[in-house]
């Protein structure tokens, strides 16, 4: 069931103060999937993305690229991609709900010269202008018109490589640029590009489809175009933020969690925090083991920023374990104005919190109690079911449609580790 753009999805109903203990194995990255499927509509052969979590923004991106005209559907957990997009128009209702849907307009400008969509929507956390895409598009031969809540591109002479520098790293920008540069006529340089593992992901993807990209992961990326991309089957990788949200579920709620199959230098910031917190952190080629058993001290101020820094998606997460340190803790989000719309929540809980600009002031509290709250976003909802772990008695998380944007068998992730969790029927 859809409703104001979010899936529906029952109350979780949380009793606290039970530590988790046992292994998770990471799936994978919903921040990398959504870009591989947008990237699909550039192959002319199949693709095949291997172990995908279900989560409504993948069935988003699938409705889109239904609406385009490609075949896309689910193979067990798998999803195979194939066909030629036959449409130029993003179907509305699917684009509006995801910010993510942006990124479908480069591959279809290069496939059909136009598209059609609605600006995209996603999570209230603040503004998250599509300015840089649609002008970084446009040194690419990109024509742009707004009509009201409409999109309109065109590229009447086609795309064509372009020397362009971004004057913030924006994540979203880098890929859209990078999928526009991959079938695009000539070599395109970007200046400026985020450096997350995410797009060094959807460069692997792009080259293993026989196209040409350089430098992804670094702040320079060379694209040289070629007129045709080919199928792939591809394993993205692993969801460095479902990492951090069980990493961050333990050191609320005490106990040892094994954390499996991802690389857990993509989220080391986050891991070295808690560390210095109170927590014992040991890492691997492979996975990470995060135990608490004493109280967590207050980490100071901290910082989000672009990767390599500490990932803004992670800072509600943090800022849930912070709640029951002995001393203070503040966290500054650089990237999104309302990162901290979680805080009534925290609150509610009996978190002592204060939001100042953009910034999120924590101060010791004696412990948490469990109460009502809603989930105001996707990771703010899931922050509010970390900090329930931690609260003495019975919690609910209402709206959690959000949640399940982002989290694959949240409930089921955190019961398999021990959590008095349960989710009621909608």
């Amino acid at each position: 069931m859809r409703n104001g753009g979010f899936c529906m999805g029952g109350d979780l109903i949380i009793t606290g103060g039970v530590p988790l203990n046992g292994t998770v194995r990471i799936p994978a990255a919903k921040n990398s999937v959504l870009p591989l499927l947008a990237a699909s509509l550039l192959c002319s052969g199949t693709v095949r993305l291997l172990n995908v979590p279900h989560l409504a923004d993948v069935d988003t991106s699938l409705a889109l690229l239904q609406g385009a005209g490609c075949t896309a559907r689910w193979q067990g957990g798998d999803i195979t991609v194939h066909g030629t997009p036959a449409t130029c128009r993003l179907a509305p209702q699917a684009a509006e709900k995801m910010r993510a849907s942006i990124l479908f307009c480069a591959p279809l400008l290069a496939r059909l010269g136009r598209v059609e969509t609605v600006l995209p929507g996603g999570c209230r956390i603040g503004a998250r202008p599509v300015d840089l895409h649609l002008w970084g598009l446009a040194q690419m031969g990109v024509h742009c018109r707004e009509e009201g809540t409409r999109l309109i591109l065109t590229a009447p002479a086609g795309l064509h490589g372009a020397d362009i520098t971004l004057g913030f790293p924006s994540v979203g920008a880098t890929e859209t640029l990078l999928l526009a540069a991959a079938c695009a006529q000539g070599e395109t340089v970007l200046r400026g590009a985020a450096r997350e593992p995410e797009i060094s992901d959807l460069a692997a993807f792009v080259n293993r489809c026989g196209g040409c990209v350089q430098g992804a992961g670094s702040s320079t990326i060379r694209v040289q175009g070629r007129r045709v991309l080919y199928g792939c089957s591809f394993v993205p990788m692993a969801d460095r933020i479902v990492a951090s949200t069980l990493a961050c579920a333990c050191a609320a709620a005490g106990g040892r969690v094994e954390l499996t199959g991802f690389a857990p230098d993509t989220c080391a910031p986050l891991l070295e925090i808690l560390a210095q917190m109170g927590c014992a952190v040991e890492t691997g080629p492979e996975g990470a083991a995060i135990t608490r058993q004493n109280a967590l001290h207050g980490a100071g101020r901290v910082f989000t920023g672009v990767y390599p820094a500490l990932a803004t998606d992670a800072a509600p997460l943090l800022a849930a374990a912070m709640l029951t340190a002995q001393s203070g803790s503040s966290i500054e989000d650089v990237v999104f104005e309302r990162r901290f719309a979680c805080a009534e929540g925290f609150a509610a809980l009996g978190g002592d919190v204060q939001v100042q600009g953009r910034t999120l002031h924590i101060r010791p509290v004696r412990r948490l109690l469990g109460a009502k709250a809603a989930a105001p976003d996707l990771r703010g909802g899931a922050a509010l079911a970390v900090a329930a772990l931690a609260a003495k008695g019975r919690s609910r998380i209402t709206q959690t449609g959000h949640i399940r944007r982002g989290y694959a068998g949240f409930t089921q992730m955190l019961a398999q580790l021990g959590a008095q969790i349960e989710q009621e029927m909608p």
